[in-house]
């Protein structure tokens, strides 16, 4: 039964790797390997009485929109038709505050650039970090615009030419700024996009106002959307991986991620219709998301376009279109928005929206990794140090599980302790299976040894510590912060190793302390599946790292005190590979 209770923990371990290996590969943009999920068919979405967006895409990435007639769609402007019309000259507008540098550009008044002040980049630390771009190797953007509703026309969109005025970085003593873009009067509606930045804040409200300016009514759309092509960040590590990739929100679906492949296979499955919630990117540790009003209506789009950019795997786009009452003569119709693109910072995304802390993801151990990331946000304000808030929230969590480990450790005891006799029995019995198994029972009865209550109490503890190893992996507040003398960067591997090594000798330590088992092929397995394990944390966050250590000290404090109590002194069981 020794063998029983070490088999179901190895069953458990592997189970969990089976688990990891899914979600990796679900990261990755694959399939399932051992749990697929099945296929899932998307239904066109019609709504009577209201224009919706068009699957089709032109060259220019605009959307374009069903007009009032049936199979007639109006087209943006700005569209690649044959013969190519001469390029509109525009102009990029840098905008700093406290802590961004933002390029703007005036055709659309699109946001093209996101450079962070206060977060370096993780290949070059000399270098800000930055987000949104738009280069030869990269495209990552954030645009609005104007389409036609029920009366087809072209209208103000992100191809646009606009004049800009504001100024161009907050001043001291100044806590927000407005830069303001204005088209010109096309399709008789003139629009006038106005950006307010505050000090400190990594969001900002998008405000538009569609002005008439013909003799007749006019109805529109206005869109919001962002558009990337499909890499990786830069810098992803190969040993674990993170969801890159638009997202939905609302209130009747939750958080609703859509992986890359099901855009391109047209599988995504997300809400359509919606009066509340944001579309977003999501990448490890930053994100981008445009939010309307709650109330509003809007329809919900995720695609792929083709912007014709020689970026590979361009591009995606996650887009939001909201209906807009009839414009009189004269009239102007304000709609208020706000943009995030910025650190995934639990605390402060709460205060955007609903649902934006989402995006950092913990998967189906939300329910206790939002606690653990609370409780480690309350011991970093304490202590002022995210190195030493880990350890002291293993310590914490090690107190809290003491008596279920006090268990488990006793009955490993007790099974050491009876170990020699079934040791003995099995190889007296080794050629009567039966008779071997009907004596091993005997001696669990006589010894009131329970082979299995050493593993349910670990069974329980495990979703806690899988849940903290998300929060830890997930959360930007330990991105180039560094905890003591070499460790400069809890999100990165120690550079010189120590801490794996020390994690792979505690994690020996701890298996020497447990009784061998009989049988010669679990012997080995005990050995080698650690040494598997810790080779991997050679590659790991040195923050991950550094809860795993703290956490099999604790666990070998623990299990040698309980021994020591229960007469069965600590003895080291060194391997036997023969």
């Amino acid at each position: 039964m020794n063998d029983i209770r070490r088999t179901i923990l190895w069953v458990i371990f592997g189970f969990s790797m089976v688990m990891l290996w899914d979600q990796w590969q679900l990261s990755n943009g694959k399939k399932a390997t051992f749990f697929p999920n099945p296929a899932q068919q998307t239904v066109p979405t019609t709504t009577t009485g209201a224009p919706v967006a068009s699957q089709g895409v032109n060259a220019a990435g605009v959307p374009s929109v069903a007009g009032s007639a049936p199979g007639v769609a109006a087209v943006l402007p700005g569209a690649t038709t044959s013969p190519v019309a001469a390029p509109v000259p525009k102009e990029r507008i840098e905008v700093t505050t406290d802590v961004l540098k933002l390029t703007f550009e005036t055709e659309g008044g699109s946001l093209v650039r996101t450079e962070f002040l206060k977060h370096t980049d993780m290949a070059d630390k000399s270098k800000n970090f930055v987000l949104l771009d738009d280069t030869k190797d990269h495209i990552y953007v954030a645009q609005t615009g104007v389409i036609g509703g029920s009366t087809a026309g072209a209208f103000p969109t992100h191809k646009t030419p606009m004049t800009v005025s504001g100024p161009r970085s907050l001043k001291d003593g100044e806590n927000d700024m407005t830069i303001q873009f204005t088209s010109g009067d096309v399709g008789g509606i003139k629009l006038v996009k106005t950006y307010t930045l505050r000090r400190g804040a990594y969001d900002m409200a998008v405000k538009h106002e569609m002005t008439n300016l013909s003799a007749a009514p006019l109805s529109a759309q206005l869109y919001l959307q962002l558009v990337r092509d499909g890499s990786k960040p830069s810098g992803e590590s190969s040993f674990y991986s993170t969801f890159t990739g638009p997202a939905v929100y609302t209130e009747a679906k939750k958080y609703q991620k859509v992986e890359f492949s099901d855009v391109k296979k047209k599988s995504a499955d997300f809400e359509k219709q919606s009066s509340d919630g944001y579309v977003s990117m999501v990448q490890h540790y930053f994100a981008s998301a445009w939010m309307l009003p709650e109330g509003v209506q809007r329809t919900i789009s995720i695609d792929g376009v083709d912007i014709g950019s020689p970026v590979a795997d361009c591009c995606y786009r996650a887009t939001m279109i909201t209906p807009l009452d009839a414009i009189a003569p004269g009239a102007s119709k304000v709609v208020d928005a706000k943009f995030f693109a910025g650190p995934q910072v639990e605390t402060e995304m709460e205060k955007l929206a609903p649902g934006l802390e989402l995006v950092k993801d913990y998967g189906w151990l939300t329910i206790l990794a939002k606690p653990l990331y609370w409780l480690l946000d309350k011991l970093h304000g304490f202590i002022q140090n995210w190195g030493w808030s880990i350890v002291a929230l293993v310590v914490l969590l090690k107190a809290a599980f003491y008596w279920l480990n006090a268990k488990a450790y006793s009955s490993m005891a007790k099974m050491k302790a009876v170990n020699p006799k079934i040791t003995e029995m099995r190889e007296r019995l080794k050629d009567n299976p039966q008779q071997m198994q009907q004596e091993m029972m005997r001696i669990y009865r006589e010894e009131k040894v329970n082979p299995m209550g050493g593993c349910f109490p670990i069974m329980i503890q495990i979703p806690v510590f899988i849940a903290l190893y998300w929060v830890l992996l997930s959360s930007v507040e330990m991105r180039n912060v560094p905890w003591i003398l070499w460790i400069k960067d809890l999100s990165s591997p120690d550079p010189f190793y120590i801490l794996p090594l020390v994690m792979t000798a505690t994690t020996l330590l701890q298996t020497a302390l447990n009784p061998t088992p009989p049988d010669p092929m679990q012997a080995k397995m005990m050995w080698f599946m650690p040494l598997i394990f810790s080779v991997m944390f050679f590659f790991f966050p040195a923050g991950l790292v550094l809860y795993w250590i703290t956490n099999n000290i604790l666990s070998i404090l623990q299990q040698w005190i309980i021994n020591t109590r229960m007469g069965v002194p600590p003895q080291f069981n060194l391997p036997k590979f023969k």
